[in-house]
């Protein structure tokens, strides 16, 4: 090969690692994104599975692999509600700022062995959650004993 050649060569070889560097880098972002929406952690607009109306935003956050959610804000009259009918530590405190998902664990693909607290009654239930419509909602539902007796409501992802 001629001498005068190598240092060209090597500019090139040079060049196309860097465009393999840049595509690499610019399709990372992409799946970070991708992996965001393929995780209940975020924060939600819970649906009134009988009025259809927006209730609250519920902040879900992980730790330790175990999802929990509270109640960051809610949209209806009823923003100083106090859970007068809890039973635990939560009994009379806002329900705004309260915890009310609890012990969520990887399981398949959902979530699963928590429970969540029904501040309107003060029950605690067994609790399942699973994302649907490609991570923008996500499917909770609480129940006693076994899932199918329990009732599902379809929350809505904010951000």
């Amino acid at each position: 090969m001629n001498r005068t050649m190598v240092p060209a060569m090597r500019g090139i070889a040079l060049a196309a690692a860097l465009a393999v560097s840049s595509a690499v880098t610019s399709v990372v972002p992409s799946a970070a994104s991708a992996q965001g929406t393929a995780s209940a952690v975020g924060l939600w607009k819970s649906i009134d599975d009988e009025t259809k109306q927006a209730k609250s935003l519920i902040r879900i956050v992980e730790q330790d692999g175990t999802l929990t959610g509270r109640i960051e804000k809610i949209l209806t009259d009823k923003a100083d509600a106090k859970c007068d009918k809890c039973t635990d530590d939560r009994k009379d405190k806002p329900v705004q700022g309260m915890t009310i998902i609890t012990g969520m664990k990887k399981d398949g693909d959902g979530w699963g062995g928590g429970e969540i607290l029904d501040p309107n009654n003060g029950k605690v239930y067994r609790s399942q959650m699973k994302l649907a419509d490609d991570g923008r909602k996500l499917e909770v539902r609480g129940y006693v004993g076994v899932p199918m007796f329990g009732r599902t409501q379809t929350w809505v992802r904010e951000e």
